[in-house]
């Protein structure tokens, strides 16, 4: 797994418990996927389908500094799916783990469009 960005847990991102607010971080989440899947299609134009269970495994507080991971796992005609955790860049404790978040490749229209890619353009590919 690779971790891509860095946040800094500020007062707005908390919820009534002072705690990372979840929405925050699965809004985070799914900027930092995108992208990732942008940069892997080579497109800018991707959707999210799909996001499996969510885990929150333990909270975030303010001060707090959080790194997101992504990992690809699979390739479709249309779509790209990873694995993602977030964890606590000081203390390595994971805060949440989602093992498949799937975008689809889509045209100027928002219709699916086959990517072209292969598994091993994928996996050769770096994030520059």
């Amino acid at each position: 797994m690779k971790f891509f960005t860095r946040k800094l847990i500020k007062p707005g991102d908390l919820n009534a418990n002072n705690t990372l607010f979840g929405g925050q971080l699965l809004k985070w989440i799914d900027e930092e996927a995108g992208i990732y899947a942008m940069t892997k299609l080579g497109n800018p134009r991707v959707v999210t389908k799909f996001m499996s269970e969510i885990n929150f495994v333990s909270s975030a507080s303010q001060a707090d500094v959080i790194e997101i991971g992504l990992e690809f796992i699979s390739i479709g005609r249309t779509s790209i799916t990873f694995r993602c955790e977030v964890r606590n860049l000081f203390t390595k404790k994971i805060i949440i783990s989602i093992e498949r978040i799937v975008f689809v490749n889509v045209n100027e229209n928002l219709n699916p469009l086959p990517h072209g890619k292969t598994l091993e353009d994928i996996e050769n590919e770096s994030l520059s």
